[in-house]
């Protein structure tokens, strides 16, 4: 039996269609209020992926919530965790560490508890280091915890920890940093959260852009490294899993064009985000909304992180489609979905 945990997510449902495909014992965990059913309209293409779907076993459970979580955790032999929370906002620490961290440190002890065979962790780039004059990063550019991190980054870097500590007491375990992961959501709220977004942003009409670089991968390509890797006898190992690096700028136009709209033309300073960002944290103060633009987020703007894709190609021979590809086709699918 293969448990998939954060199974409603972007990561999690493309997952739970490729295992589906292969797989006979399949369950998925959801929280209480999560949309199942946006995930059902992704195996909506044909009477065997609805067969497919309706094969998958849903149970009701919360990673924070051990007794309903151990419940899910039987006659499992393999598990992959995607369930995270999402969010740069320094008000959502607390929160942040009882999911991501406290969260996958009960996945891991109900690894351990259940004799799970092997474990695969969905990480972030977030967790590693920072590159050095434009050096490429690689699985061992190592994290700096003297670093000015952002809360998203410092919960997973947590969880990590919980992870590497399950490996040292006998679970299997295999760790994926993906760049920013791309691909169509499930749903229409799917749109609003996470790289979907970008999409919606776009469609919205973007003026302004920066420089700053970071890594970018397609969701199938992700899952496709994470299926390969648990099938493999490597144990113990992180993988990075990039297509490419590119500039925001090269991806905002992109994602513009690809839902017909016209391109950012106006580059923005440094100057106007360390405004922004202060500004930002004013509005959250008197209105009590959350912020959308933390100061570690503006900063990262005009920050250059390049990241190697080569260990795992090396290792398993994965090859990754173009980004540019990727994005084309979901801004297709954004907009069939609000012509709807």
């Amino acid at each position: 039996m293969i448990l998939v945990t954060g199974g409603t997510g972007l990561v999690g449902s493309h997952l739970l269609y490729a295992l589906a495909r292969n797989e006979d014992k399949i369950r998925a965990i959801y929280r209480k209020g999560s949309d199942v059913s946006a995930v059902a309209s992704m195996f909506s293409g044909s009477t065997e992926d609805r067969v497919r779907f309706d094969a998958i076993e849903w149970v009701e459970a919360d990673i924070t919530e051990v007794p309903a979580l151990s419940d899910a955790f039987r006659d499992v032999t393999r598990v992959y965790h995607a369930a995270a929370l999402i969010s740069f906002d320094p008000s959502d620490y607390n929160l942040l560490k009882k999911i991501n961290s406290e969260g996958t440190a009960n996945v891991v002890n109900q690894c351990l508890v259940h004799d799970v065979e092997k474990l695969c962790y969905v990480s972030s780039v977030a967790t590693l280091g920072s590159s050095i004059k434009g050096a490429l990063i690689t699985e061992d550019t190592h994290w700096n915890t003297e670093s000015e991190n952002n809360v998203y980054a410092i919960t997973k870097y947590g969880a990590e920890m919980e992870v590497w500590r399950g490996s040292q007491e006998g679970l299997e375990v295999v760790i994926v940093n993906p760049g920013i992961v791309l691909g169509i959501p499930p749903g229409k709220k799917g749109w609003m959260q996470g790289s979907g977004r970008i999409f919606r942003e776009a469609y919205g009409g973007i003026r302004y852009y920066t420089y700053g670089v970071t890594g970018y991968v397609a969701v199938n390509d992700v899952v496709a490294a994470m299926i390969a890797l648990m099938k493999s006898d490597v144990k113990n190992e992180r993988f990075i899993l990039v297509g490419d690096n590119l500039s925001f700028k090269e991806v905002l136009t992109m994602a513009s064009v690809s839902v017909g709209r016209g391109v950012p033309e106006k580059e923005a300073p440094e100057w106007v985000f360390a405004w922004l960002w202060r500004l930002d944290w004013l509005r959250s103060k008197l209105t009590g909304k959350k912020r959308k633009l933390s100061k570690l987020m503006a900063a990262s703007a005009t920050v250059k992180s390049p990241y190697s894709n080569t260990k795992i190609k090396e290792e398993l021979g994965v090859e990754f489609r173009p980004v540019a590809e990727t994005i084309a086709v979901t801004g297709k699918a954004f907009l069939a979905t609000v012509t709807k």
